[in-house]
């Protein structure tokens, strides 16, 4: 059991909340005692440096060397540089080990093509890109995902194309091919953004959404393709050699079937096994991550009496997996918390915060995932 998920389950557990210190250090303490966050790179109490330490996956007060252009952790021999795109848009707060040589940090190494910063708007919309990519890339490394960029390995590597119209005002089209990952900057844009969820009736559209499911096709061309899991994944999920344009065209003509909430966890899902794992893939990453900062605040939903029926050993893919029980303990969490999440945002007039309701199909493709997550995880 990787540390990530073995440290959740012990805070989910907890009922006493004697456990409260977050897997993912979403939340720590300065040096000064002052409360920091994910995107901090200034403590606000005592101005104090922070950084982001993806290896260690926290926060942490930084101290000057001599010459002030390097940087350490306490006593601590290692030494520092802030990533070179800490003073641009993008803002990034995370450190990069001397030793490497790198100048940039290891999220921002995956990026091929950025915005044409001279575009107006671009600068902003570049910022909101990073936030989330770099959200996403400390979930993949706390989860011990095999990680690294197309310059590292041009064929198994991942990439980042961040971009606007072309010459010929044609839009990209966000998507995954190869390991590279292609964003339309627009996404960026909150109106965009709702307008496009609004005309593809979509319950949820967002940036880091986006980010998740791109990479779950990666994923899958990483661990799934070729592998033994192949043929469980195909159980599962369907067939992946099926024709995806006549898939994607019958979709949109004729949009999901009526009944697909017993079977998938979007409508979008329901298009093809490859959309199916990459949606299921989203939605594991959106729990693992959403869970883990809640317990970090100490909230949870077993405090409130709720009325909903746990998922039980019946829903799972394999029911003797020996991490069984944790696993429908994170599951079952996940669901008290999300109810109580949209009852908060309904009590402030949004909308859910979680519009999914998860089937007992779906709780057996997500236990899938999380087998194989486990699997490809070197940390044990």
């Amino acid at each position: 059991m990787n540390r990530f998920f073995q440290a959740l389950g012990l805070r989910i557990g907890d009922s006493a909340r004697h456990s409260r210190t977050p897997s993912q250090k979403a939340l720590g303490k300065c040096t000064c005692g002052q409360p920091i966050f994910f995107r901090n790179s200034r403590c606000l109490a005592c101005q104090s440096q922070l950084g982001y330490e993806p290896e260690r996956g926290q926060v942490v007060t930084l101290n000057a060397d001599e010459d002030t252009h390097t940087w350490h952790i306490g006593a601590e021999p290692q030494r520092y540089r802030r990533c070179s795109n800490l003073h641009t848009a993008a803002g990034c707060n995370w450190l990069v080990p001397l030793a490497s040589g790198a100048e940039r940090c290891v999220a921002c190494q995956l990026n091929r093509t950025i915005p044409d910063l001279s575009v107006p708007g671009n600068e902003q919309r570049w910022a909101r890109l990073e936030v989330a990519k770099r959200r996403l890339v400390a979930q993949l490394l706390n989860l011990g995902l095999p990680l690294f960029s197309k310059h590292d390995d041009p064929d198994r590597g991942l990439a980042f194309d961040f971009l606007g119209p072309d010459l010929n005002g044609q839009l990209p089209v966000t998507g995954h091919a190869h390991g590279l990952i292609t964003l339309n900057i627009a996404e960026a844009d909150d109106d965009v953004r709702e307008q496009t969820r609004i005309q593809l009736q979509e319950p949820y559209r967002t940036l880091l959404g986006h980010f998740r499911h791109e990479v779950g096709h990666y994923y899958w061309d990483r661990l799934i393709a070729g592998s033994p899991w192949l043929e469980d994944y195909r159980r599962l999920f369907g067939d992946e050699r099926a024709d995806y344009g006549a898939a994607l065209q019958g979709h949109y003509e004729r949009g999901a079937p009526a009944d697909w909430q017993t079977s998938f966890v979007s409508a979008y899902a329901t298009m093809h096994p490859w959309e199916d794992w990459a949606e299921t893939w989203a939605h594991y990453l959106h729990m693992m991550d959403t869970l883990d900062t809640a317990l970090s605040f100490g909230m949870r939903a077993g405090d409130v009496e709720l009325e909903f029926r746990p998922f039980t050993k019946a829903a799972l893919y394999d029911p003797n997996d020996p991490q069984t029980e944790e696993f429908l303990q994170f599951i079952n969490a996940w669901i008290e918390l999300a109810a109580m999440l949209n009852e908060l945002a309904r009590s402030m007039g949004h909308k859910d915060v979680y519009p999914f309701v998860l089937s007992a199909a779906v709780v057996g493709k997500l236990q899938f995932i999380h087998r194989v997550v486990e699997a490809a995880s070197p940390v044990k």
